[in-house]
Order: C-alpha cells, then structure tokens, then sequence
C-alpha cells in the first residue's frame, strides 16, 4: 500500500487544493484532483530526504509560537532601521552558527525559519552539515545570535525529528 500512496496525507491535500482552484466538484474535477493526488507525490517519491514521523507535537506548537513572536519583533526591528537608518548600531554580517541538528528534513525546517525572519537569511550549510553560515542585517552580538538559534530553533527541531 505504501508504494501505491507513498504520502496519502499529501495526495488528500493535494486533490482538495485542485478542486478548491478549479472552484469545481464536478466528476472530471474530481478525477483529475484525485490522478494528480496520486501521481504527484509517486513521482516525486525520490526527492524527499527520509520519512517524517512527528514525535512531540507540543514541541511542534512551541516553536510554531516562537517563530511568529520572533518574526513579529524582527519585522520591528526592521522597520527601525527601514524609518531611522541612523540608529543602526552594528553592520550586517556573518556568523557562524554551529549544527548538532543533522536531520536533512529538520535542517529545511530550520531553513525556512531563518529566512521567514526579517534581518536574517540562510547563507550556507557545510558539506558535513555541522556548520551554518548565516547573514544577520545586525550583528552586534554573534555569540547571542548563536545561542538565541541553538535554543529556540535547533533545540526543539532535534527534539522534533531526531
């Protein structure tokens, strides 16, 4: 069965946002919906790193929480420096954010979170996977930097997906 529908969860969604696109239920909506709930994730089988099993929900809700309070003071922050360019007090730059998070699904999650947060982006992940390079708008403390990523994020992304 699992070869058949290797994500039924996907495919469910995938064939309600098809008909929900087409503003259709009509039978030929349906069956194509259900044909490309069923093709899109076989074919694309391959692509995806490993199998997801959630382990802590509650953690999931946490850090869900976490990251729109730290968006939400980022785009402050922001918006600071956009209205008052004067009261920047460091340059942007990089810093070096070391990894025990190794999981290659936690590591995209911990990709889309630094880069949904204004002031911050993915710069680059070495080969090995233990080290981030990430670009900060201000980096007037590195290491707070460092360890505002490893307990917020990385923390409960091992605890998530390892």
């Amino acid at each position: 069965m699992k070869r058949l529908f290797p994500a039924p969860l996907l495919s469910v969604l995938l064939c309600l946002v098809w008909l929900l696109l087409n503003r259709s239920a009509s039978a030929g909506q349906i069956i194509l919906g259900v044909l490309l709930g069923w093709l899109i994730p076989m074919l694309t089988q391959g692509l995806r790193p490993r199998q997801v099993s959630i382990k802590k929900p509650w953690t999931i809700v946490r850090l869900g929480l976490r990251v729109a309070g730290d968006s939400l003071h980022s785009n402050g922050a922001v918006l600071r420096l956009l209205l008052m360019p004067g009261s920047r007090k460091k340059p942007a730059g990089f810093v070096h954010v070391p990894l025990q998070l190794r999981d290659p699904n936690g590591l995209a999650v911990l990709a889309m979170i630094v880069c949904i947060t204004p002031g911050t982006a993915w710069a680059e992940i070495s080969r090995d996977r233990s080290i981030l390079l990430l670009h900060v708008l201000e980096a007037d403390d590195p290491q707070g930097i460092i360890d505002h990523i490893k307990a917020c994020y990385e923390r409960p992304l091992m605890e998530i997906f390892e």
